[in-house]
């Protein structure tokens, strides 16, 4: 693709220093390579290669204009990361094939299922009674919509997603291959060392603007609903349990796990591999480092992190209680130190 400085200025704004009439080919890193390329530097530690990078043209911000039109062209902008991600945007909706509105003649399409205006359907997929996919939708090769299911305007499944019944997804949302919604969640009643299968008689309602990774699950309530409100962005191989109810715009990396009923407030990230026990709270703007176990309710917003090696159960919750207690140890001991000198 063949785009020029000034075209993109045009689409997506910014401040552009050097020559309108440059073309640009590739989007890559600053220490690329990849011959007239646009990069982008938001990150002070990367700071050292802006000098030295080969891209015909920089994403940066005004403070950096000077250093960066001493080695050519520039786009200057308050946020360069915001708009490097406007411009991968952009640039997808250029190179990236379009699919044609059309139910693929494989597809199996039940006569009592309402399907939107320009949508599409792949081949294979199922969409069962009662089932409505709204204009504009896409449904991947593969995908199954089940029984009195609801996928909202502009929404794409990928190939091999799987919705169940009565689940709502809302508008725009992007869900990647292998995505679950709507499996049973894990729910048994021990019977004499036996278990018991407790039906999970809720459903899953997601919000607009969600976006899910690949093999991603979203198991259905036990009673009520497992939520997930907008514009949530979950990594592959995320686990959200039964009932659980995650917040506007929280973000999850990929393998964390949310045990059931947990509630996670609004604008909450959870690094990789997190996991957050059930019936637990999270408040707002709360932050979770990679590999913590969040073990019980955080009502403060800030960044959480832990980590401590496994034990005999009686062992490490008596080494746990101690470790909570080491800063007080310390600060004693330093006045036992100090009452010695003296």
């Amino acid at each position: 693709m063949n785009v020029t400085l000034g075209q993109l200025v045009a689409e997506l704004g910014g401040t552009l220093v050097g020559d309108a009439s440059t073309v640009i080919r590739h989007i890559g890193p600053l220490d690329g390579d990849a011959p007239q390329a646009i990069a982008f530097l938001s990150n002070p530690k990367y700071r050292s290669q802006l000098a030295t990078s080969t891209a015909v043209c920089v994403i940066i911000s005004p403070t950096l204009q000077a250093e960066a039109a001493a080695r050519g062209a520039a786009i200057v902008t308050e946020d360069p990361y915001l708009y490097f991600a406007h411009l991968t945007q952009w640039w997808a909706r250029q190179v990236r094939p379009r699919p044609v509105a059309s139910i693929h003649p494989s597809a199996v399409v039940d006569p009592s299922a309402v399907i939107g205006p320009d949508v599409t359907i792949g081949p294979l997929a199922v969409i069962e009674a009662g089932a409505i996919i709204e204009a504009g939708s896409v449904v991947g090769a593969q995908c199954f919509v089940g029984a009195r299911a609801r996928i909202g305007e502009q929404t794409r499944l990928f190939p091999q997603v799987s919705v169940g019944f009565d689940c709502q997804v809302g508008a725009r949302c992007i869900f990647h291959s292998g995505v679950v919604i709507g499996a049973d969640g894990f729910g048994f009643a021990p019977d004499q060392g036996r278990w018991e299968k407790i039906e999970q008689l809720g459903a899953v309602r997601i919000g607009d603007d969600v976006e899910l990774g690949a093999n991603t699950c979203v198991d259905r309530g036990a009673l009520g609903d497992t939520v997930i409100e907008n514009g949530v962005k979950l990594d592959n191989l995320v686990q959200i349990a039964h009932n659980v109810h995650i917040g506007e715009h929280a973000a999850m990396a990929g393998c964390v796990g949310v045990a059931g009923s947990a509630r996670i407030g609004k604008h909450c990230t959870v690094g990789g591999a997190g996991m957050i026990l059930g019936h637990l709270t999270l408040a707002d703007h709360v932050h979770v480092s990679s590999g913590t176990l969040i073990s019980r309710s955080v009502l403060k917003p800030g960044l959480y992190s832990g980590a401590f090696p496994f034990d005999e159960n009686a062992s490490w919750e008596k080494n746990a209680a101690t470790l909570r207690q080491l800063h007080a140890l310390r600060d004693r001991i330093r006045s036992l130190e100090k009452q010695v000198k003296s």
